[in-house]
């Protein structure tokens, strides 16, 4: 049987293991920040970035939060990624003591921008592909990149046929 995914290979991420993977992401970015340790704030890469942001910035009991919007993707086709929305300068500075999170990088086109506005932050991904890994400073999982990752918000149940009859 040939019917495949999308693409290749599809990597479905529930919700429970997002925060799963997110909290072990904030352990290993625990006492890291250039601030005895502490980070001064987190900014998420929307919209992806967003649930691992805030459960980051949770464990790590870090209240200063902001956003840093790109747009980067047309449904599931890579376009040339934009800023749409930036956090606050006053928050941003260089980016030091700034823990910048997202989803996944993917070909890195989208964290090379967000570095070349913030040369000093630090930059936090839960999953990581080849292209992208140099990008990315601290990560919890690589997968390979033909693979494509399903995540909880893009997901929904729904009723599936009985392999054998309908009765």
């Amino acid at each position: 049987m040939t019917d495949r995914l999308p693409h290749e290979k599809g990597f479905h991420v529930s919700w429970d293991q997002l925060h799963r993977d997110s909290r072990a992401l904030a352990w290993r970015l625990d006492k890291q920040g250039p601030d005895d340790g502490a980070w001064r704030a987190v900014v998420a890469i929307t919209r992806g970035g967003m649930a691992p942001a805030m459960i980051v910035s949770r464990e790590l009991d870090i209240r200063t939060v902001d956003t840093i919007s790109i747009k980067s993707y047309n449904h599931q086709e890579q376009a040339e990624p934009k800023v749409i929305k930036a956090p606050q300068d006053k928050i941003m500075g260089d980016g030091t003591g700034i823990l910048v999170v997202d989803d996944l990088v993917d070909t890195g086109k989208t964290l090379e921008v967000v570095r070349r506005l913030y040369p000093k932050a630090h930059f936090a991904t839960v999953y990581a592909k080849p292209s992208g890994r140099p990008m990315v400073d601290t990560f919890i999982t690589e997968v390979s990149q033909d693979t494509w990752i399903f995540f909880p918000w893009d997901m929904a149940l729904q009723y599936v046929e009985p392999y054998r009859g309908t009765d």
